[in-house]
């Protein structure tokens, strides 16, 4: 985002990198309280008054996301910022304050209070923004079939694509611009194996985390799709970011 940005602070292009591959992507979610109406995204575009949903400032996934889905979906949100941090927008949705927020996938199942909250059914899902559904999400919708269905425009969908970019990219593996063929392959083999061995599988599973990879071809295929975005999308995430 800061690239496309044009942050003088920036001096790389990250289409340029070598992409080996990345051990989890991080997609983001919106939960909101079961006792709230909305149980859908479609709840959310016809209600007369927005679900409150917490952040922390401007910037962050908690305020992006919400106006994101307002630009991509119709569906708008009231985002209630000035949040210290998490622990007070957990506190904040129990005591009622708000009732949603946007929040990454691997966060929401790794720790508390949210594994608490989905034994209790506090929480219903409305949606998730990875490219497919997360395993553990069966029946949450993707962003992207929810534009489909509401027939989102191209240039928006091209929007969505540049701002939702860091989280398909999960927590990647990269090289220097470059590199050298032969060796970037080395590397993408490197990690495929990796990712399919089985004592690395179970090391992790024992330390209750999760692999979730994305591969090197894929990811350079996103970081050269987001920065070909044409001026017009690049003001309008910007905007969207700041406002």
């Amino acid at each position: 985002m800061d690239q496309l940005g044009c942050k003088k602070e920036v001096h790389f292009d990250w289409s340029k990198f070598g992409w080996v591959g990345s051990t989890e992507n991080t997609p983001w979610l919106v939960y909101m309280s079961s006792n709230a109406p909305y149980k859908t995204i479609d709840d959310v575009r016809k209600a007369k008054e927005p679900p409150k949903c917490s952040a922390t400032s401007t910037g962050t996934s908690g305020h992006f996301i919400p106006k994101l889905l307002e630009e991509a979906l119709g569906a708008k949100f009231n985002v209630v910022m000035g949040y210290q941090g998490g622990a007070e927008q957990d506190l904040a949705f129990e005591r009622g304050e708000v009732v949603c927020r946007s929040l990454s996938i691997p966060t929401f199942f790794a720790r508390e209070p949210f594994t608490t909250w989905r034994k209790k059914n506090m929480v219903r899902i409305l949606l998730q923004t990875g490219r497919k559904r997360d395993a553990k999400m069966p029946d949450v919708p993707t962003i992207h079939e929810l534009m489909t269905e509401y027939k989102t425009a191209a240039t928006t969908r091209s929007l969505v694509t540049a701002v939702l970019a860091s989280g398909d990219l999960g927590r990647p593996f990269i090289t220097p611009p470059g590199i050298a063929v032969d060796r970037l392959k080395i590397l993408r083999d490197a990690f495929r194996k990796t990712m399919g061995d089985p004592v690395f599988l179970a090391d992790v599973k024992a330390r209750k985390l999760e692999a979730d990879p994305d591969y090197g071809e894929e990811l350079e295929t996103i970081a050269k799709e987001v920065g070909a975005q044409p001026r017009e999308i690049v003001e309008r995430m910007k905007k969207l970011l700041s406002e």
